[in-house]
């Protein structure tokens, strides 16, 4: 574990870190991949499938079968499932408490404003499973899509060597009724669900965790298709003082720290506790701060994913939290408890979007139309308004569009 000082380039570069200040090589390898699937369909996802994944497929096994979902039956046990139903019944109770209802204003001389609330046609939700198979992503991803209203689900996951895909993700999506299920990964999963190819169809929205060439593909082809957000490795940022548990920080840290590139930082008041965590463990980093104001100013500008506050008022600090994905509470909540269990979407912001993006919500999954009505009277009050910013801004028949109502 290294300690960083308040003053030195380090802790400066934590705060501006940015993906693509260090992964600058892979933008041109994805362009490429997109435009190939763009031009070639199938095709081209069929070549990348093989040199990355070293699978090969023809057109018609790009999609799951039904045999296949059935398949996968065999190859999970019945505590597995009954374990997963608790956890659905906690992300589905989440999100339903997330719905929202449309804003609408009347007027007695015949004003109506109000908003339509419009679940999105399609989704396409990304699972990784390069490592390790991501069957925590299922869940969280399909769950709150499919709460919103969203018509059609489709997943995209990397297939093995052998052309399959892990069973738990098979079965978990098809117990959360995911339409369809297609053996893609990586940029060319987002080009072919971007632009739509013979075999896999075109979305309105990619949502789901992935690796810098995930992550670079929705950036690049945001506006042919959302997206839900622009996410690197996790992060982890843990406060805590004197009174906080060494074996309970030295253990978050480390679990943290168990994911490709994981960012693990603890923020404490107390040099007694870093001492501590720094002779049981050689992850992430340490940051001493002199008061708990400090450690808040600290982490605010991290804006990490998750944040765990281990100090004896958790509550209290989390108040003056203003940039964190997902904030955990006290000694009994883990970051491991939201990353597969407690509820909220573990689709999170990370390298400091927190500041400007939120985690997974409904209203990812849903679009907006504003609804104008007004009597004629109404819109004759309206008229001197409309007529002053019209000619201002020298477009007259805009006015005229609503003098001519009253000739």
């Amino acid at each position: 574990m290294k300690t960083l000082t308040q003053t030195g380039q380090a802790l400066q570069k934590l705060y501006n870190r940015n993906m693509y200040a260090r992964k600058k090589h892979v933008e041109e390898k994805v362009r490429r991949i997109i435009e190939d699937v763009r031009v070639n369909g199938d095709e081209a996802v069929i070549k990348y499938t093989k040199r990355f994944d070293k699978a090969n497929l023809k057109s018609k096994e790009l999609r799951v079968s039904e045999a296949e979902i059935s398949g996968a039956y065999q190859s999970i046990t019945s505590d597995f499932i009954s374990s997963l139903k608790v956890i659905i019944n906690n992300v589905s109770d989440f999100y339903k408490k997330q719905k929202q209802k449309p804003a609408r204003i009347s007027h007695d001389d015949g004003i109506l404003l109000k908003e339509n609330i419009i679940p999105l046609d399609s989704v396409g939700v990304y699972i990784p499973a390069g490592t390790a198979p991501l069957v925590s992503s299922v869940y969280m991803t399909v769950i709150p899509a499919k709460i919103a209203g969203v018509k059609k689900v489709v997943m995209m996951t990397p297939p093995d060597a052998n052309g399959h895909i892990n069973p738990h993700i098979l079965a978990v999506a098809n117990l959360l009724n995911v339409d369809e299920i297609y053996k893609v990964g990586g940029a060319q999963a987002i080009a072919a669900t971007a632009f739509g190819t013979r075999s896999i169809p075109k979305v309105d929205k990619i949502v789901g965790p992935g690796n810098m060439y995930v992550t670079e593909a929705k950036r690049q082809l945001f506006g042919y298709v959302d997206i839900d957000m622009l996410a690197g490795p996790t992060e982890l940022v843990i406060i805590a003082n004197r009174y906080s548990n060494p074996d309970y920080v030295v253990a978050d840290l480390e679990a943290q720290a168990e994911h490709l590139d994981g960012l693990s930082v603890l923020v404490t008041t107390s040099k007694r506790l870093i001492k501590q965590v720094k002779k049981r463990t050689t992850k992430g980093y340490a940051i001493y701060a002199k008061n708990i104001d400090e450690a808040i100013d600290i982490t605010n500008k991290i804006a990490p994913e998750h944040l765990q506050i281990l100090t004896n008022s958790p509550a209290a600090v989390a108040k003056k939290i203003t940039h964190a994905g997902a904030i955990f509470l006290g000694p009994y909540s883990p970051t491991a408890l939201g990353d597969y269990a407690a509820g909220p979407s573990h689709v999170l912001p990370t390298l400091g979007t927190a500041r400007f993006f939120s985690g997974l919500c409904l209203s990812d999954f849903n679009k907006k139309s504003h609804v104008i009505s007004y009597s004629k009277r109404a819109l004759e009050r309206m008229r001197p308004g409309i007529e002053k910013v019209a000619k201002l801004e020298g477009l007259p028949k805009h006015y005229e569009s609503v003098n001519v109502r009253f000739q």
